[in-house]
């Protein structure tokens, strides 16, 4: 199953999911800007590398 990465937006099936503390949402993370600490915003506010 494909999942837009939280920080880059892309597709992509190497991903890994962590809860948003202030929403029902899900962080979604793919392999490249997880290694790379790439930053990403959620809508409900939550910043991080």
């Amino acid at each position: 199953m494909l999942k837009n990465c939280s920080s880059c937006g892309k597709q992509t099936k190497e991903y890994s999911v962590v809860p948003d503390p202030n929403s029902s949402e899900a962080i979604i993370r793919c392999k490249h800007c997880r290694q790379l600490s790439v930053q990403f915003e959620t809508p409900s506010g939550v910043k991080g590398p």
